[in-house]
């Protein structure tokens, strides 16, 4: 969009509808958090139209908005400090590089693919944010995470946005030599914190045939509760995180299953109606997050005439096996356009 010296209301309204959802994307990176990936965009609108006088056209119109939502989420990442932190293995305890204590964000929520496509760039604006997998999937907003939030800052600007060092020190505060140093330290900070399986980041691609074909066989197996056959499609290194219900001093506990031997066995004591910790049948729905493949899962309990979501799997899919599967509590469900019962 061209640069505007007046933003009038009408002018201000076309820009939030040109770029809201991009700059829900970059809240989102920033922090890691669906839900206030919202209210943080809101709060930057709302300064940006208090303060629209500000706007001299030297810049876009855009990277004003970028500034003024970048200066948002580093005022919040200030306040609430957000760091993630180590938690033992549970259940099975396992060895090699896969049975590390992962790395655990509370705060972590998935992004829905439907409301990425909103936030894709447009052929009129060939300067706007690429919603690349590379960088929005689960393992990249994990890594990112650990780093400072101004670093953070420089290395989402340069390296997804793909802005100069002039323009990333000038909306950061920053100078120019204080940008081109911070860019290769935070580099080598994602780099550390990234699993070891995505250290070298593959092109960003839509779905491929064998990634569909291996979801539907995961759903069908599951409603088989094949075990058994399950073990084909998982990895034998498969790290499975799962959140439970119950809080504990530092916020929801996640239970860790690493192997696939552990993760089968659980899933058996789940499934299996003659095991002990079975809970009644289950039903699911596929869907996206992150450009993965996800799914909703329902449980209906014995004695009750409804399925109610329980549970929202992402999973990483490589080499043709599911390598991992992160879980989140159902509430954003219907953010994915999902119901809660069914």
């Amino acid at each position: 969009m061209s640069p505007v010296q007046v933003l009038d209301e009408p002018t201000f309204s076309a820009l939030v509808q040109a770029h809201r959802h991009e700059l829900r994307v970059h809240c989102y990176r920033m922090v890691g958090s669906f839900s206030d990936s919202e209210d943080l965009v809101q709060e930057a609108l709302l300064r940006a139209w208090r303060k629209r006088d500000t706007f001299q056209g030297r810049s876009t119109a855009r990277a004003w908005l970028y500034r003024i939502t970048t200066n948002v989420c580093l005022d919040f990442l200030d306040g609430v400090q957000r760091r993630p932190r180590a938690e033992g293995v549970a259940g099975v305890p396992a060895t090699g590089s896969a049975g590390r204590s992962p790395d655990l964000t509370p705060w972590l929520e998935p992004y829905p693919d439907l409301l990425l496509d909103r936030a894709a760039p447009h052929t009129a604006e060939p300067d706007a944010a690429v919603i690349e997998k590379e960088t929005i999937e689960l393992a990249f907003l994990i890594a990112i995470q650990h780093l400072p939030p101004k670093q953070r800052a420089v290395l989402i600007v340069r390296d997804i946005l793909g802005w100069p060092a002039a323009d990333a020190a000038n909306m950061l505060g920053l100078s120019v030599a204080s940008v081109n140093s911070a860019l290769p330290r935070a580099r080598a900070a994602l780099r550390s914190h990234l699993p070891p399986r995505r250290l070298e980041w593959a092109p960003a691609a839509d779905p491929t045939e064998a990634e569909r074909t291996l979801m539907q066989r995961y759903l069908v197996l599951l409603e088989r509760a094949d075990t058994g056959a399950m073990a084909e499609l998982l990895h034998e290194d498969i790290r499975v995180t799962m959140p439970m219900p119950q809080p504990c001093e530092s916020g929801t506990r996640e239970t860790l299953w690493v192997g696939r031997e552990a993760f089968a066995a659980a899933l058996a004591e789940i499934l299996d109606p003659a095991a002990p910790g079975y809970m009644g049948h289950w039903r699911r729905l596929p869907t996206r997050a992150n450009r993965q493949p996800a799914v909703a899962h329902y449980l209906r309990r014995p004695g009750d005439t409804l399925y109610r979501a329980q549970v929202l799997e992402v999973l990483w899919v490589a080499e043709g096996r599911i390598v991992e599967i992160t879980s989140f509590a159902p509430d954003l469900l219907p953010a994915f356009g999902l119901p809660t019962t069914c």
